[in-house]
């Protein structure tokens, strides 16, 4: 058993603060609270339901899922991967860039994961295809920047540093090759379709809304 958790990027610090990635995982973690206190009632009402929205109806959930989690594990992880390449990416836009750009990288995670399971009735929901497109887009900016990371060897854990380049292609070919098992969504598996096309999103359109005052000479 084993794990790697990327914390910060350590080759460079955002020379602005991160105003809306903080409010980003600021609202995630209020919208948790919230499903915690309306349980399944407000999962079914919000989440994303392929063939519901296929069907015309409540189409607004492909926005409210991308704000929603399964459970502590699942919201922990994606707002630790958010915060290790989101303070960066939004320093090279400007706040209202890269908001633009965070939903937008959701909202084609999201229609990318309906269109492989267009009749599939299981809640969609998560911020991951958000920050893939986040760390899609971290990919083309700043491959060489050294990643702290967190690299866990059945009991052994050690704080090291790895090259963005590495770290977020290992990640995305895992994803590309597990998108082969999209069936398991039926039954409520992860979305790795959702994540191949938000960091597709991310690494495709990233230089658009970058700043280039805001990069590096």
């Amino acid at each position: 058993m084993g794990g790697l958790i990327p914390l910060s990027d350590v080759s460079r610090r955002p020379a602005h603060f991160p105003i809306a990635t903080i409010f980003i995982i600021l609202t995630n973690v209020f919208v948790f609270v919230l499903e915690l206190r309306g349980g399944e009632a407000f999962v079914f009402k919000w989440a994303a339901i392929p063939a519901n929205i296929i069907a015309g109806h409540h189409w607004i959930t492909v926005l409210t899922a991308m704000f929603m989690h399964g459970g502590w594990l699942h919201i922990l992880g994606n707002m630790v991967y958010l915060w290790a390449f989101g303070p960066v990416i939004e320093d090279a836009m400007n706040p209202l860039r890269y908001m633009v750009f965070y939903l937008g990288g959701g909202l084609v995670a999201m229609l990318a994961q309906l269109a492989v399971s267009p009749t599939s009735t299981v809640p969609n929901l998560g911020a991951s295809g958000a920050i893939a497109a986040v760390m899609g887009a971290f990919l083309v900016t700043y491959p060489r920047d050294q990643i702290r990371s967190i690299l866990i060897i059945f009991i052994f854990v050690r704080i090291t540093f790895i090259p963005a380049a590495f770290l977020i292609g290992f990640w995305f070919l895992i994803q590309l090759f597990s998108a082969g098992s999209v069936a398991a969504v039926q039954t409520g598996g992860v979305a790795y379709v959702a994540h191949v096309a938000g960091a597709v999103f991310g690494a495709v359109t990233a230089r658009l809304f970058e700043d280039p005052r805001r990069l590096p000479a």
